[in-house]
């Protein structure tokens, strides 16, 4: 495997690192190899919205529209008198 080092970290990031290993039971250079482990691989997944998300599940289907759906207008809340309870 490979070594690294880093020279010349700010005192409050090992601070940080510290106690973010004995939160989770690790030792500091554990706790850094999961932390770049979570960041690599996350960015190996594609990241994809709703939007892209349907209109791959129905591209099979071909082209076709959805209607349109008519809104109703934002009605006024109704006020509750009660005072007279």
């Amino acid at each position: 495997m490979t070594e690294i080092t880093i020279h010349q970290l700010e005192p409050d990031i090992t601070k940080l690192l510290e106690q973010r290993a004995a939160q989770n039971g690790n030792t500091i250079e554990a706790e850094i190899k999961a932390i770049l482990q979570s960041v690599l691989i996350a960015q190996k997944t594609p990241q994809i919205n709703l939007t892209d998300a349907i209109e791959n599940r129905f591209a099979k289907l071909g082209e076709f529209q959805l209607p349109e759906i008519n809104k109703e207008p934002i009605r006024t809340p109704p006020i509750f008198n009660t005072t007279e309870i």
